[in-house]
């Protein structure tokens, strides 16, 4: 099964160390990963052991948007040119969709392969919003590149995508929210670690979001109690201190099997949570939200900015679903 998997909280709250956690456990449970640095501050690929310069070093999907949008389009009738698709074009007949396993050309430009201790993952970046930017850019420009990417993505055994959000509600700002089968909202046991909890929760009700809180530097009974109190049910594990995480951060990794035995749990009980949702998805709704957002887009600026009729873009007929790259009509690399 592929889930995709969101990280989403106040800046500080840990939501990078916890990601970047995540994806080693998954990768020590022999997953096939995808991990994605969505964040407008860069940091996931140095909490998975790069350094900084080659951390700066990586490719930025938001330079490669040419060529994820060609080699999405594919041979599809209804979209004329690359030019013409925008963040939320949805896929349709001939439209060429995406396996996390497979090599294709945005791979081979947009991932880094990352050797951990039990397994590679690939990493993709959005890359950062940098000084040049202001003014003239959106930083839910670059990200846009993610969301195509998504919502060109059907399911194969035992594979996860994991997109580090950036911090605070702009995680909402565009549709790519509705398209991950799990949040994750990382919440400290303080009244500011809880604030964004109850905005979180209205924007994930009003699209069906499934919606969990991680408690992080939890220490203890009291903390988790606090967070209980204030999210209700939603709350789902706390994350203790970690000497291995210390560790970690001072460039000195020890081996991911190090990693406390508590937290180790914790991150289980995000993987189970992350799958049980993903048994629920409704593909339908999923197509349905696609397109809801790609009209909302289209009529308040793509299709000034494109000069064509990006409700045109629609297949009214299509749904995304997991056995669709073993249908015939939809184009797939050979």
């Amino acid at each position: 099964m592929n889930m995709k998997i969101a990280f989403v909280g106040k800046g500080g709250s840990g939501k990078t160390t916890l990601s970047s956690l995540f994806i080693r456990h998954l990768a020590a449970n022999e997953a096939h990963v995808i991990a994605v640095d969505a964040d407008i501050n860069q940091h996931l690929a140095t909490a998975l052991g790069l350094d900084e310069q080659k951390a700066a070093a990586l490719p930025a999907m938001g330079a490669q948007l040419p060529l994820i949008k060609d080699y999405l389009r594919g041979s599809n009738p209804r979209i004329a040119s690359a030019s013409t698709m925008i963040k939320t074009t949805p896929p349709g007949e001939g439209s060429r969709l995406l396996r996390v396993r497979e090599d294709n050309p945005i791979h081979d430009a947009c991932a880094t392969t990352l050797p951990l201790d039990h397994g590679d993952i690939r990493l993709m970046t959005t890359g950062p919003f940098t000084e040049a930017d202001l003014g003239v850019a959106c930083y839910h420009s670059k990200v846009g590149a993610v969301e195509l990417y998504l919502n060109h993505l059907v399911d194969g055994p035992d594979e996860y995508v994991v997109v580090d959000m950036t911090a605070g509600s702009d995680s909402f700002a565009s549709g790519m929210f509705t398209r991950f089968d799990m949040t994750f909202l990382i919440a400290e046991p303080t009244l500011k670690g809880v604030s964004v909890y109850r905005q979180y929760k209205e924007y994930a009700r009003d699209f069906g979001v499934a919606l969990r809180v991680v408690g992080n530097k939890v220490q203890g009974p009291d903390d988790l109690e606090f967070l209980r109190a204030h999210v209700g049910d939603d709350l789902l594990s706390g994350v203790g201190h970690s000497d291995w995480v210390r560790t970690m951060e001072k460039g000195r990794p020890a081996p991911f099997d190090l990693l406390e035995a508590d937290n180790r749990m914790a991150l289980q009980t995000l993987q189970n949570a992350a799958e049980d949702s993903y048994a629920q998805r409704d593909w339908e709704r999923y197509t349905r939200q696609m397109v809801h957002f790609h009209l909302k887009n289209a009529e308040s600026w793509g299709n000034e900015k494109t000069g064509a009729d990006l409700a045109a873009q629609v297949d009214p007929a299509f749904v995304l679903h997991e056995h669709l790259c073993q249908e015939v009509g939809v184009d797939q690399p050979v």
